[in-house]
């Protein structure tokens, strides 16, 4: 079992209170709990705050382009998907930039895991609106405050059937860490919407706000009501729901595919003579 002492990268450089760091720390102990060596896992990101994640993890990592994550994540599961990829982005990174990719990334199902830092704002770009702030919220570049609609990942989740839609809250990290674990041990793709202040940019959304109108699933809900699951992704505002939300157990990407499905690409035997007739052909 590896020790949180083996799983700590670099010293992390958020500010002071950001909920990152409860993120980081609910992360480590997942894995701890779940006995998963630093060799034995990658962490892909792209660009923000949240984007600095894998410097802080010792493990295998790749911190790519602005919303690009998931391509990166899928390439790398498509050469192992014996591997356990994660991919940890924030709320601009991954519904803004990265939209595109997510959409389609829960629509092919593929095994990744990703955590989205949400605090409704761009924070390493110092404060703009992100697809998350919530409708007339005033920023630095939107003084008049924000005209769009707030997007909702987990309604739009649901609604694409992604596989495993789920909500945490960073000022609750033994809840936190157990729903990393469950979607991390769920097979399919898994998106946890992470609720996290940003203590220097968003003085809306603070701890006590969310506090105030957070609660957790009752035991009794069953998360595999698609219908149950999109009322419960609609609530937004007096009462935030916090949980498994939607589950469900289609078919994943990589037992789709013919060449990987008995064995990761890596493990494939190489025949150089057929490489070189390829490379005849061209030259």
């Amino acid at each position: 079992m590896p020790s949180l002492q083996e799983i700590k990268g670099q010293q992390p450089a958020w500010c002071p209170g950001c909920g990152d760091y409860s993120i980081l720390k609910s992360f480590k102990d997942a894995m701890v709990q779940l006995n998963i060596d630093p060799h034995q896992f990658t962490i892909v990101s792209g660009i923000g705050q949240a984007a600095k994640f894998p410097h802080y993890v010792r493990c295998n990592t790749f911190n790519g382009l602005h919303g690009r994550s998931l391509p990166v994540a899928t390439g790398i599961r498509m050469s192992n998907h014996s591997h356990p990829v994660f991919v940890f982005t924030g709320d601009g990174d991954s519904y803004g930039e990265g939209g595109n990719h997510l959409i389609h990334a829960i629509r092919r199902n593929i095994n990744i895991k990703l955590f989205v830092h949400d605090n409704q704002i761009y924070g390493l770009t110092k404060g703009q609106a992100s697809p998350t702030s919530m409708e007339g919220v005033k920023t630095k570049n939107q003084p008049a405050g924000v005209f769009s609609e707030q997007l909702n990942p987990m309604a739009l989740a649901v609604a694409l059937d992604c596989s495993f839609v789920a909500r945490g809250f960073s000022g609750d990290m033994e809840h936190l860490t157990w729903l990393m674990k469950e979607a991390i041990n769920h097979k399919g793709f898994s998106l946890v919407d992470i609720l996290q202040p940003c203590v220097t940019f968003n003085k809306l959304n603070t701890y006590d706000w969310y506090k105030m109108r957070v609660y957790k699933l009752e035991p009794e809900y069953t998360p595999d009501d698609r219908g149950a699951a999109f009322n419960r992704a609609l609530e937004w505002g007096d009462r935030i729901p916090l949980g498994i939300i939607y589950r469900n157990n289609r078919t994943i990407l990589e037992e789709r595919i013919p060449v990987i499905k008995d064995a990761p690409l890596v493990r494939h035997a190489v025949d150089i003579s057929r490489v070189k007739i390829t490379i005849k052909e061209f030259y």
